[in-house]
């Protein structure tokens, strides 16, 4: 995972979905954003905001419908992200309360920096993150599991970037078994 990247990354997953059973074990959903608190202790840990303050409900809510937005968005395709007008609106209007200014600095120069200076300046870094990505066009290689009872964000490192699994080992594994039963419990020559 990029650096560039770690904690849009990091805040897509505070949403964990993944119901399925490896080696026995259950996994077990989770939602590391449980309220305002634990928000900002996960921002305070991310180095997002320098003290563990406690984010105001408005700010957590924001919070909550910019990760369904991000995680929405990165669940499309890469190639019709920007094609589903329902998703980028619901992005757009979630990345609304976080403002960015331009600012004279960084690597290149320019920078993105948030406008605020509480807890709603981390997740204007979060938005920063997402913005810099799709600029550089590393935005594509952030994907979401395929697997229904995964949706787990990764980072796509195979060379096309055409990976569809979290694991292919684990995911990718379960989904074509899925398929390959589906395909002959309906199949009259496979019973042969």
């Amino acid at each position: 995972m990029p650096d560039a990247l770690a904690n849009l990354y990091d805040f897509a997953n505070t949403l964990d979905l993944r119901h399925f059973t490896h080696h026995g074990v259950q996994h077990q959903q989770a939602d590391a954003l449980q309220n305002p608190a634990a928000l900002g202790e996960w921002m305070h840990q991310h180095g997002l905001i320098h003290r563990a303050a406690v984010p105001s409900r408005k700010t957590f809510e924001a919070a909550l419908r910019l990760r369904a937005a991000i995680r929405a968005y990165l669940k499309c395709d890469p190639a019709e992200r920007h094609r589903k007008p329902t998703v980028t609106a619901l992005l757009g209007a979630a990345m609304e309360p976080f403002a960015l200014r331009v600012a004279v600095g960084g690597k290149d120069g320019f920078a993105l920096r948030p406008v605020m200076s509480d807890a709603q300046a981390g997740l204007s870094a979060i938005v920063a993150e997402l913005y810099d990505a799709a600029s550089a066009g590393t935005l594509a290689r952030l994907k979401m599991c395929a697997a229904d009872e995964c949706q787990r964000v990764f980072f796509d490192r195979s060379k096309p970037g055409t990976r569809r699994w979290c694991q292919s080992t684990l995911c990718g594994n379960r989904e074509k078994t899925r398929t390959y039963r589906e395909r002959h419990r309906h199949d009259p020559t496979s019973e042969i």
